[in-house]
């Protein structure tokens, strides 16, 4: 039995050393290609510039940076509220037969690829934005909606999970102290799966900022700095996806030196989540 454990336990060590070199391979790639292409086109021209015109050799990045923070807010505002109560309906208020329907439903949404959801909005919400609302239907809102509902599987798998391990006294001592019931769930419940929900918000946020196919149907690929939820928009993984068939020369290391700057980004991102996480846990 020892032997065996032996051998898993450096199974497992080769599996972390695998994920680890495959991590730092990436970083060399990115990093060593897109350095040098900022160096050459100058950091400032290259972060603060709202010109892309590659057959000028004009690098600017700064719209689609922009453009990659507003869509990702949009969808954190849709798809973060929407998902966390889904999943204290499911794990605390779901009838037992509706959930037989309601689970298989909301895993089904997760395996839907990009771009049926990119069709999906194209057919229903561009032409309800456009004829209610205003502009050619694709804009930051537009695509801002479709990404909240595209990270809602994962907000709403991670959260409840994470509800269904509090353990069920915590509820049931907050009911005996006279809280109601909604008051026990949002006030106890809630709060002591806060690390699980963090996880679920921040695996949803990654999900939106690394979505390329859906934005490039939806937001109308435009790059420029938005200046209206109506205005058109391209995100960084946008830009990188529509040019590097073809691109070459700077023009390929300037799209190498985006995904640098958006891995930057995302790791920002999720910095801040885990101070703001730590914080909550004090």
């Amino acid at each position: 039995m020892r032997k065996h454990e032996k051998i898993m336990e450096y199974v497992f060590l080769g599996v972390a050393c695998v994920s680890i070199l495959a991590v730092a391979l990436i970083c060399i790639y990115l990093f060593g290609n897109g350095i040098p292409a900022i160096a050459k086109i100058g950091f400032k021209e290259f972060v603060f510039g709202k010109i892309w015109k590659p057959s000028s050799e004009i690098y600017g990045i700064f719209s689609m940076i922009v453009g990659s923070l507003y869509v990702t807010a949009g969808a954190i505002i849709v798809g973060v509220p929407i998902g966390i109560f889904m999943a204290v309906f499911m794990a605390r208020y779901c009838p037992k037969g509706l959930y037989r329907f309601l689970k298989p439903a909301v895993d089904l949404l997760a395996s839907i690829p990009s771009v049926i959801y990119g069709f999906f909005g194209m057919a229903v919400i561009v032409p309800f934005v456009r004829d209610y609302i205003g502009g050619t239907g694709y804009s930051v809102l537009t695509a801002s909606v479709l990404l909240g509902l595209m990270i809602l599987p994962t907000i709403i798998g991670v959260s409840e999970a994470s509800l269904r391990a509090v353990p069920e006294n915590y509820y049931e001592g907050a009911l005996a102290l006279g809280a109601t019931p909604e008051r026990s769930i949002f006030r106890v419940v809630l709060p002591a799966a806060k690390s699980g929900v963090f996880a679920a918000v921040v695996l949803g946020v990654g999900r939106a900022i690394g979505e390329t196919m859906a934005v490039v149907m939806m937001g109308g690929d435009e790059p420029v700095v938005p200046d209206s939820l109506l205005s058109g928009v391209r995100t960084m993984t946008t830009n990188i996806v529509m040019e590097m068939g073809y691109a070459a020369g700077l023009h390929s290391e300037a799209l190498i030196a985006t995904g640098v700057v958006l891995f930057v980004f995302i790791l920002i991102i999720n910095i801040c989540f885990n101070i703001l996480k730590g914080k909550k846990v004090q």
